[in-house]
């Protein structure tokens, strides 16, 4: 007994944009842990210790990152990329700035989440919920970072 395909059973993501995609988060991805090494290491004065250990769990968060990206493009059938993103080296070493800058980065790579998201959304599963944990993943990041910017006892988000 044949049994009739639905639309929406066919209309699946286009591979090829997904593809695209997860290669720019392993990507961007495979940057952070490259930055955030490099912060770790350029961390210095009384509160070092637990700042660079914050810095290496983000390192080793971001390789876990870019290892479920990768995992999902093999998984689609995709070749992962051996590029690494952008890394700008500005020589600003002040921990406000390295903040600053960790800031920016995980504003773009929570972008690039959100791009797969709306991708995807209502087309895969399996990359809806990925796109979805990751963007939660990262905002809450964000929040950690944007919180480490504040002045002690200030309301409201560092960049207001």
């Amino acid at each position: 007994m044949a049994t009739k395909k639905r639309a929406s059973d066919s209309a699946g993501p286009d591979q090829s944009a997904v593809q695209s995609h997860l290669n720019s988060i392993l990507e961007m991805e495979l940057a952070g842990v490259v930055r955030y090494t490099h912060y770790s290491l350029m961390i210095y004065g009384y509160n070092r210790i637990p700042i660079v250990s914050w810095l290496r769990k983000r390192a080793e968060e971001s390789l876990q990152h870019a290892q479920q990206a990768g995992e999902l493009i093999t998984h689609l059938g995709g070749h992962p990329s051996l590029a690494i993103g952008p890394l700008l080296e500005t020589h600003r070493h002040d921990i406000g700035d390295i903040l600053r800058e960790i800031l920016e980065h995980e504003r773009a790579a929570t972008q690039h989440y959100r791009e797969l998201l709306a991708l995807v959304q209502g087309k895969s599963v399996l990359l809806e919920e990925y796109a979805r944990n990751m963007v939660h993943t990262e905002e809450l990041d964000l929040g950690e970072v944007d919180k480490m910017l504040r002045r002690p006892g200030a309301l409201g988000s560092a960049a207001e």
